[in-house]
């Protein structure tokens, strides 16, 4: 499995590819930052948003695209920004068809280190530890997205697993499906004829 993970964000959108499957060594392909200017127009930083997210996916031809999760911040404008770096993202993957899973910082913590609650550097660590690298990805941006992609490889398999259930449970629950072959199908409705005798 090759996953894209995207950090998304308007001055730094972290991105990172990692590959392998859930339970075995874990191979980081690349990893970096789409910049913007702060002071350019919001259209022309969207627009190189998408052109650098683009390039990411045509040098490493992911099978998915791992994006954070927006949530509410107190900082309004930071997370607007956060939020248009994230549709910007999951447009390039819907645009070639490639999976979309949205993941919560907190996920995605839990996932690498075992805590909801750890910190950057903590993050930072683990990535180092699992990509086996010499340093920490910085900034702190290109290792979310390592951290991203790493969640995803470690979490699809469960998530397969209970979309077929759901799925399966889904088809069993369908008006019908329990239903003797040849007996009259029936609706909550009923009418009564007046007048009439049997």
């Amino acid at each position: 499995m090759r996953v894209l993970g995207v950090d998304p964000g308007l001055t730094r959108c972290g991105v990172g590819v990692v590959e392998g499957v859930a339970g075995r060594p874990l191979t980081m392909l690349g990893v970096g930052v789409v910049r913007t200017p702060a002071d350019a127009e919001l259209g022309d930083r969207l627009v190189a948003v998408e052109r650098g997210i683009e390039q990411w996916l045509d040098e490493h031809s992911p099978g998915y695209v791992a994006v954070e999760r927006v949530f509410a911040q107190h900082n309004v404008r930071t997370v607007m920004g956060t939020a248009q770096a994230s549709a910007i993202a999951m447009l390039c993957a819907a645009r070639r068809g490639i999976p979309v899973a949205l993941h919560t910082p907190s996920e995605v913590k839990a996932a690498v280190t075992g805590s909801g609650r750890a910190d950057k550097a903590q993050v930072g660590a683990m990535v180092t530890r699992l990509l086996r690298l010499d340093a920490p990805p910085k900034p702190a941006d290109a290792a979310d997205a390592l951290a991203l992609a790493i969640c995803h490889i470690w979490r699809a398999p469960a998530q397969n697993r209970l979309q077929q259930a759901v799925a399966a449970h889904r088809t069993q629950a369908e008006p019908g499906a329990s239903r003797t072959p040849g007996a009259p199908r029936t609706t909550g409705t009923s009418r009564t004829l007046k007048g009439r005798t049997a």
